[in-house]
């Protein structure tokens, strides 16, 4: 299965999938029935399970669920951007066997999704119910995304405990993230004042990524660096401050995942 695959194909493949795994595993049969097998398509499976874990006091599950289902429904690039996302988990996570894997377990790829629908009420007059759900998220998911950050397709959000991503943030296709990377500000900018990381960018765990600078396509942020200047496409920072240490051996960093580095300032 590659990037062309349509939804219709995709969600065919996970409900064979669920329903494999359902008779192996008769006792989760209810939760499988639940999250995949009752629904006619990927798009009403996404709203009911994110409704049900962002659901509380102050807002049902059903009225989310409304709201949610709404926002699929409105912008059909919503959910061609999640069966992107759900693709680049089971080609670049190793531990992502199923399709149906990030839909019913993954906390990264929920919060991502959770988030688009976020963007798109804060860009449909609905900002207050936008930051509510930000709060929200980060308290179920701990992953805080400003909803008026923009992300494109394709994404892997690995592990995401401790993701952190600014109102003026800008994450293009393909780019890979691991657990607490930080897109921010520097504290002392208003305006446009956080990181534009552009296509096939890999930002390693624990990464810092701070101001108004870009990461150029196909770059690689080695783990636990603080990134203070622009880096150029195509080449390997790490450290603190992050300095320059060589090439990207890959086109796209973020579809190979290696985040390992060669020592001779050449290559990475």
């Amino acid at each position: 299965m590659n990037v062309t695959t349509t939804e219709k194909e995709l969600w065919e493949t996970i409900r064979a999938e669920v329903t494999a795994t359902a008779n192996r595993e008769p006792s989760l049969a209810s939760f499988f029935h639940s999250n995949i097998l009752s629904h006619p398509g990927l798009s009403s499976a996404i709203a009911h399970n994110l409704a049900e874990q962002l659901g509380s006091a102050v807002v049902s599950s059903l009225a989310l669920r409304q709201v949610f289902e709404s926002a699929l429904a409105d912008d059909s690039t919503t959910t061609a951007k999640v069966c992107r996302d759900i693709l680049a988990y089971f080609d670049r996570d190793p531990a992502c066997d199923q399709y149906a894997m990030p839909v019913l377990y993954f906390k990264g790829f929920r919060a991502l999704q959770a988030h688009r629908i976020t963007h798109w009420l804060w860009h449909n007059g609905r900002r207050e119910l936008a930051r509510y759900l930000q709060g929200r998220i980060a308290e179920v998911f701990s992953v805080d995304i400003h909803p008026a950050a923009q992300i494109g397709s394709g994404i892997l959000v690995d592990h995401a405990t401790g993701l952190v991503i600014g109102e003026t943030a800008v994450v293009s296709d393909d780019v890979s993230m691991l657990h607490s990377v930080t897109l921010g500000g520097t504290g002392c900018e208003t305006g446009d004042r956080h990181p534009k990381i552009r296509r096939g960018v890999l930002i390693a765990a624990g990464a810092k990524i701070l101001g108004n600078i870009e990461i150029g396509e196909g770059a690689k942020i080695g783990a636990g660096s603080l990134v203070l200047e622009p880096v150029k496409p195509h080449t390997s920072v790490a450290g603190v401050p992050a300095k320059v240490v060589g090439k990207t051996r890959e086109p796209m960093a973020a579809l190979e995942m290696d985040q390992r580095f060669i020592d001779n300032g050449a290559s990475s």
